[in-house]
C-alpha cells in the first residue's frame, strides 16, 4: 500500500510540474529587506530622505536621484585592501552606462574627518568620471553610518580594522521608488558580472519591458 502511495504522490508532483499554467519565476527584481502589511497594503523598505555633500559642494538629496536608479557603494578614500577593487568595478560599471541616463552612481565616505569635498573632489578626478553621473558623498558622520544600515551596507569605525573602518563591499542597486532591488560582492568580478544582468532587469522594468 505505501508503494501505491508513493508512486501517486510522484504522479501527481510530474504533472503539476508540467502543468502548462503552473506559475513561473518573477522575471522582475525582488524588493529587498523586511516588510510591513498595513492591512491594505505590504509596506517595503525604502531609502530614507538623506542630504549629503558632494565632491563639487553640491548638496545631494533623494531629489537628485528622482526617476533614476543607482548604484552606491561605501568606501573611504585611504582605504588599504577593498576599496581599490570596488572602485574598480565601480568603474568598469560606470564606463559601461556612461551613457544610460537612467542610472546613476553614489559613494558614500565612512571616513568624513578625512575624506572632505577637496579629497573627494581630487579622488573623482583622478578617476576621471563625470560628476553629475558619480556622486562621491561626505557628511556628518552617524548620518553616513545611519544611510550605510538602510541601504543593508556595514559602515563602522573599528581600530583593528585594516585603516580604522569596518565597511561592506558591496554594491547596492535601489530603484526610482528608493526600493533596494539587488546587490553585489563589489571585490568579485563575476559577481559584478551577475549584478549587471540585475541592473539590465531594472531598466527594462523602468521602460516598461517586465
Amino acid at each position: 500500500m505505501q508503494k501505491y502511495i508513493l508512486i501517486f504522490l510522484a504522479s501527481f508532483a510530474f504533472l503539476f510540474a508540467c502543468e502548462p499554467n503552473a506559475p513561473e519565476e518573477d522575471p522582475k527584481l525582488p524588493i529587498l529587506g523586511n516588510r510591513d502589511f498595513d492591512g491594505t497594503d505590504t509596506i517595503y523598505h525604502q531609502i530614507p530622505d538623506f542630504a549629503f555633500v558632494n565632491q563639487d559642494s553640491q548638496i545631494v538629496t533623494n531629489a537628485t536621484f528622482a526617476s533614476k536608479m543607482y548604484v552606491a557603494d561605501f568606501f573611504f578614500t585611504s582605504c588599504p585592501t577593498i576599496c581599490p577593487k570596488v572602485k574598480k568595478q565601480m568603474l568598469r560599471l560606470y564606463e559601461n552606462y556612461e551613457n544610460q541616463d537612467s542610472l546613476i552612481f553614489a559613494s558614500f565616505t565612512v571616513d568624513p574627518k578625512r575624506d572632505t569635498v577637496g579629497k573627494l573632489h581630487q579622488y573623482a578626478n583622478n578617476l576621471d568620471v563625470d560628476t553629475e553621473k558619480w556622486h562621491f558623498l561626505t557628511g556628518e558622520k552617524e548620518e553616513l553610518y545611519g544611510i550605510a544600515d538602510d541601504h543593508f551596507s556595514i559602515a563602522k569605525e573599528d581600530p583593528n580594522a585594516p585603516g580604522g573602518f569596518d565597511h561592506s563591499g558591496r554594491l547596492i542597486l535601489v530603484d526610482e521608488n528608493r526600493y533596494v532591488r539587488a546587490f553585489c560582492d563589489g571585490t568579485d568580478a563575476m559577481a559584478v558580472d551577475r549584478f549587471m544582468l540585475d541592473i539590465e532587469k531594472l531598466l527594462a522594468e523602468m521602460r516598461g519591458e517586465l
